[in-house]
């Protein structure tokens, strides 16, 4: 497989563009994807076998099941940093390693229900969270140890939208290729 392949295979809606500005428009609209993420990530995948779970979605990418657990986890730990970037003053946050959680029995093995509906929960308390912030507010601040990057919660709620798309295009594509979708 070529570069070219490989790489639309790991980034089938490019990589996050971090905007100079964020309009209020934009931000409506990247808090609607993260409203709806949930639902449409459980209508994509609900009925799929374990066969079809057990598929990476790419050579030597993770599974569906992984990329599942993957999404909840990974959101879950971004709804922590807009908390700690709400009540510290520009907080350091712990990052965690993904690739090492993914690996962990419960992402190769446990039901996908378990994610989906945790992610249900961490979206619904996320986007009411959210919706009642100021601008002031969504300004705010967290820092990433590694190279010391300030992240505003504007671009935050921008990168996480991002990122559930992505994995549900991972998803998305893999079921197109096997012709399951």
């Amino acid at each position: 497989m070529d570069s070219a392949t490989l790489e639309q295979l790991r980034y089938p809606i490019g990589k996050f563009n971090r905007p100079q500005n964020v309009s209020d428009q934009l931000l409506k609209d990247w808090i609607a994807i993260l409203e709806y993420l949930p639902s449409k990530l459980e209508t994509l995948v609900k009925d799929l076998t374990p066969e079809q779970l057990a598929t990476p979605y790419r050579p030597e990418g993770w599974t569906i099941r992984q990329l599942i657990h993957h999404i909840a986890d990974s959101h879950h730990h971004s709804y922590i940093r807009f908390k700690w970037a709400l009540t510290e003053e520009q907080p350091v946050i712990k990052p965690y390693l993904e690739k090492g959680w993914a690996n962990l029995f419960d992402a190769k093995m446990a039901p996908i229900d378990l994610s989906l509906n945790h992610l249900k929960a961490v979206h619904a308390k996320l986007v009411y969270l959210l919706k009642g912030l100021s601008r002031t507010d969504l300004e705010r601040k967290f820092i990433h140890p590694d190279g010391k990057i300030e992240t505003p919660l504007t671009i935050n709620i921008g990168h996480y939208a991002w990122h559930g798309s992505h994995h549900y295009a991972h998803i998305e594509n893999a079921l197109k290729h096997k012709g399951w979708l």
